[in-house]
């Protein structure tokens, strides 16, 4: 596969799991259960989730997976980068479901660089939100970006961050 057909191929695989990790909130339906039926009956049938061709299964699922394995260490790690004003409990399902799967990608997934993770949900949140949200999305994954990738930005991480 070339790089821009797996670029395109990971770009409708975020957009799928975040579409998935809602839809797991909404209904409490597990990961193999949601990832199941956007195999079967989703991929390649949705034009918001293929508007550039198939999702890359195995990225999607291990989005899909991974979140709900490390959700309590994920959402502590988004808590701490939201302002004293934002709770993640209070904000909207789809902007949490977006923030956990680019918490997800900045540990789980090394090969990615942040910046292109940070890129890529601002521009998922641009495709759910007309408002303030993508900016809000910018803030906080930079925030979170600089605390689980500080090297990437010639940083010290932080001494409390927790890695899985």
């Amino acid at each position: 596969m070339n790089t821009a057909s797996q670029s395109a191929a990971r770009r409708a695989a975020r957009i799928a799991a975040v579409q998935a990790i809602y839809q797991m909130e909404l209904t409490g339906t597990d990961a193999e259960e949601v990832a199941l039926e956007f195999a079967d009956h989703r991929f390649g049938k949705e034009a918001e989730i293929s508007p550039a061709g198939m999702p890359d299964e195995e990225f999607f699922g291990a989005i899909v997976r991974g979140v709900p394995h490390h959700q309590v260490e994920i959402d502590r790690s988004v808590a701490k980068c939201l302002s004293a004003d934002w709770k993640l409990n209070r904000i909207d399902s789809i902007l949490r479901a977006i923030l956990r799967a680019a918490a997800f990608e900045f540990v789980a997934r090394k090969d990615v660089p942040a910046k292109v993770i940070i890129d890529e949900y601002v521009d998922i949140a641009h495709a759910f939100f007309q408002g303030d949200e993508p900016s809000f999305v910018n803030a906080a994954l930079d925030k979170l970006a600089h605390r689980k990738r500080a090297p990437e930005f010639g940083e010290t991480p932080p001494d409390d961050e927790l890695q899985f």
